[in-house]
């Protein structure tokens, strides 16, 4: 495919053309949407009014809507239609008064929080946010051809002005290299990027066209959402030209140009916002958050069921407790390639005895599908003879390279697809006992202008908008499992995605290639996507593509693995050995401790994922999202925050055995391994053993834990918290969600909560102790852990001290709870 030319074409269109940008004027208003007719060359601009934090500008050279539906817009809703959603409906928004001002060549429109000021000579709009009481300029459209009416190409054009000085961006979704974007351009085209390089590579996998401009010298942020599936790209200031002046750039081949304004005092709310937009992150089930086996070498070998078995085997013998395992393609192979929804029975003899087995261990199964037919598919000429694939014009299938053979895609905007896929979903793997569908290999790597969609009855070139088939792929997945199961909550993985994924899937940064650098960049990767929406997420440990990693890399690599979200050590190595928890026998017992701490946080994982489904509040960030008044958390770090209370601090070079760590201003700083207490706004060294990854909890933070004994197969649950109070007089309140962890109950209220409050004096401390809910919490007691050197005299409303002592390095405070 040809790249897209940023700037005009030495053969654009006329000086005339250019010279006169086209003047628009107000012809309409309807409710939330103001229309702008231009006098000449039929361009129409729409305004919406969404929220008092959110203005929408649709842009429409010539009048011409080319992509009437949006998939990824679905404001607080857990799903669109498959055919997905008119982009003049505005159901979900609250629409909110307005005002309009016209005059002297301007049209200012202005909400509580928002005021968008539109020169009617080009179409040049400057936005302006109100935060802490003052209106501040926040962003631009550059004055020399903003738009592209019909000058240029084809393509939709938005340039920006650019404050080299003032100026840094985040976000864009899963991108490679540093986290400020300020400088650098990057490209949206889904890509199957194995053993790629996390510092450089570009494009990955996944397609979210938003970023969050954060101006340093007012502290006031920007997000913009351009509602687009077409390949992109974006460039952030790596390109100059003298006739501009410093900008920045937006170019997209194909559909419109749709974008959204979002507003907000601090880049949290923009990041919540934008998250809510795009769709309600999917609850999953809490066995989501343990540990996952994977490795593509158990299925690809001759006798994977034995392999496979041995795995459980090895769990149990040197204690690796495990929830589920990511089953690689290597089960639907007819030698040595893939064939989606056929099991290798050589291999697999009889797949719901396997899964069964499985399943008696406590271990569920997530297996690998993949959207694409290999000419040679045992299904293939039925799908061509039902018309699921996409299609060239003369009805033949669009083949496309997929692995070592040539194939077609199916054709995701085909309702007969939708119907066909999820009947194999169930038939091959939901009735077999497969608990979960890992949706892989769904990047649709469609380059032919040629190859059609079927589009829901409008057909259109598929390569306009690949990603469209991957969200429609895992819509389609989730639908199979509820509709098998409609009681039992679905979980789902997917590598590819886009703005809105968040819906249905948990997914993962890909192949990465395994080495420090990887583990270092993976980090700001996690954090980058998790600004942008999709925060349920993780890597593969250990590094998949390239060299084993050895011991050291492995071990570090693993000690942040267990504070990601998703937490699943996979691999496919070049000398055909696994990454697997025992692969190094002298550092075995520090992974199965590793491991068991994983199981501990469950608790607060768990809390954080319903936060994220009901406030869309990310379950990682960088450290810059809570400390936006503190400049020195948006310089460069390895460092990340697992919700708002725990700062992890991996260890991503060879050889250290410390690691200095920055500590956000503004709070005290707990070392979570010592107890020790450090002032916020400076950095501090921290030992860094092999055995032990730097962990600090922030001071007036209560931790939900899990502090039952853990053993492979045989789980079990105790609830306690660790309490990291101030140091002085303060007070803070905590919480952690419960229910069953597994069923759909949740929707009809069936779960409850603890609720603790702390207030801390000069020698004394209070805890207030409460189960609320319509299921309470059902535990008659509760443990309190506190750094050692917490000597203070306890107080606990709503229970009795049973016991308190020091043990394993804690204040340990046993509570007997009244009413229980």
């Amino acid at each position: 495919m040809t790249q897209p030319l940023p700037n005009p074409p030495a053969s654009a269109p006329s000086a005339r053309s250019l010279s006169a940008p086209p003047v628009f004027a107000m012809a309409e208003r309807d409710g939330a949407r103001l229309t702008l007719r231009a006098a000449e060359g039929g361009h129409v601009a729409h305004l919406f009014v969404l929220e008092d934090d959110i203005v929408r500008v649709m842009v429409l050279p010539g009048g011409r809507l080319r992509s009437p539906r949006s998939w990824t817009v679905a404001p607080g809703a857990e799903d669109v239609p498959a055919e997905g959603r008119d982009r003049f409906d505005l159901t979900g928004f609250s629409c909110p008064a307005f005002t309009v001002e016209e005059g002297a060549g301007t049209l200012v429109v202005a909400t509580a929080r928002l005021r968008l000021t539109v020169a009617l000579t080009g179409l040049f709009c400057r936005w302006e946010t109100l935060v802490r009481g003052t209106w501040h300029a926040v962003a631009a459209d550059r004055p020399t051809q903003t738009y592209n009416f019909g000058w240029w190409d084809e393509r939709v054009y938005h340039y920006l002005k650019r404050d080299a000085a003032d100026e840094m961006y985040f976000g864009l979704g899963e991108r490679a290299g540093t986290s400020d974007r300020h400088g650098q351009s990057y490209r949206m085209s889904n890509l199957d990027a194995m053993g790629y390089n996390a510092r450089t590579t570009d494009p990955l996998y996944k397609h979210i066209p938003f970023y969050i401009t954060w101006k340093k010298s007012a502290q006031v942020p920007l997000g913009i959402f351009y509602d687009t599936l077409s390949d992109c790209s974006f460039d952030m200031g790596r390109e100059l030209d003298n006739y501009h002046g410093h900008y920045r750039y937006f170019v997209a081949d194909a559909g419109d140009l749709d974008y959204y304004i979002i507003a907000g005092s601090a880049p949290a709310d923009i990041t919540r916002r934008f998250t809510w937009l795009t769709g309600r992150p999917a609850f999953m089930p809490k066995w989501s958050l343990g540990y996952s086996g994977s490795t593509m070498t158990y299925t690809d070998a001759p006798d994977a069921q034995d392999r496979m078995n041995e795995f459980l085997a090895k769990c149990e013998e040197h204690d690796i407790l495990c929830d589920s395992f990511h089953l690689s393609s290597g089960y639907t192979s007819i030698a040595d390639k893939r064939y989606v929804f056929h099991w290798n029975r050589d291999k697999f003899p009889d797949p719901a005895a396997f899964a069964r087995h499985y399943l008696d261990h406590g271990v569920r199964l997530c297996a690998n599908i993949k959207p694409c037919l290999l000419r040679d598919h045992p299904r293939f000429e039925g799908a061509v003879r039902e018309g699921l694939l996409v299609r060239d014009p003369d009805g033949s299938p669009a083949m496309v390279q997929f692995w070592d053979e040539a194939g077609a895609y199916l054709d995701f905007t085909n309702p007969k697809t939708l119907d066909w896929w999820k009947a194999r979903v169930k038939e091959a793997l939901l009735e077999p006992g497969i608990a979960a569908t890992w949706n892989d290999n769904n990047e649709f790597e469609i380059w032919s202008d040629r190859a059609q969609a079927a589009g829901f009855g409008t057909p259109f070139p598929a390569c306009d908008a690949k990603p469209l088939h991957t969200l429609l792929m895992i819509r389609a997945s989730r639908q199979a499992q509820q509709e098998f199961a409609p009681d039992v909550r679905p979980f789902l993985i997917s590598r590819a995605g886009a703005a809105g994924m968040q819906r249905y899937v948990q997914t993962w940064s890909g192949d990465n290639y395994t080495s420090w650098e990887t583990l270092k960049y993976n980090v700001r990767m996690g954090t980058g996507l998790a600004l942008s929406g999709v925060s349920n997420t993780g890597h593969d440990i250990g590094g998949f593509s390239g060299p084993a990693p050895d011991a050291e890399l492995f071990l570090r690599w693993v000690q942040f693995g267990i504070f990601l979200p998703r937490f699943s050590i996979h691999s496919w190595n070049d000398d055909k050995t696994v990454n697997e928890p025992w692969m190094y026998p002298e550092i075995t017992p520090s992974i199965s401790r590793l491991i068991k701490l994983r199981a501990r946080l469950i608790p607060y994982l768990y809390d954080l994922l319903w936060r994220y489904h009901t406030s869309y509040e990310p379950m990682i960030r960088p450290t810059f999202l809570d400390f936006p008044e503190d400049p020195r958390c948006f310089d460069e770090n390895d460092e990340m925050l697992l919700g708002p209370n725990l700062l992890v601090a991996p260890v991503v070079e060879p050889g250290r055995r410390d690691r200095e760590v920055y500590l956000p201003a503004g709070t005290d700083w707990y070392d979570a391994w010592t107890g020790e207490c450090f002032t916020g706004g400076r950095s501090v060294t921290l030992a860094a053993p092999l055995d032990r990854p730097p962990l600090l909890a922030r001071a007036g933070c209560a931790i939900p834990l899990n502090l039952a004994e853990q053993h492979f197969n045989r789980g079990a649950d105790e609830r306690g918290f660790a309490l990291f109070p101030h140091r002085g007089v303060g007070a803070f309140q905590a919480g952690c969600y419960e229910d069953d962890g597994d069923s759909e109950a949740y929707r009809n209220g069936d779960h409850g909560c603890w609720a603790v409050a702390v207030a801390t004096g000069a020698d004394r401390l209070t805890v207030t102790l409460d189960k609320e809910g319509a299921r309470p919490p059902a535990a008659t007691s509760l443990t309190l852990l506190l750094p050692p050197q917490e000597r203070r005299a306890l107080e606990i409303a709503g229970g009795t001290v049973a016991s308190d002592r020091i043990a394993d390095g804690w204040r340990t405070v046993v509570v007997t709870l009244t009413g229980s």
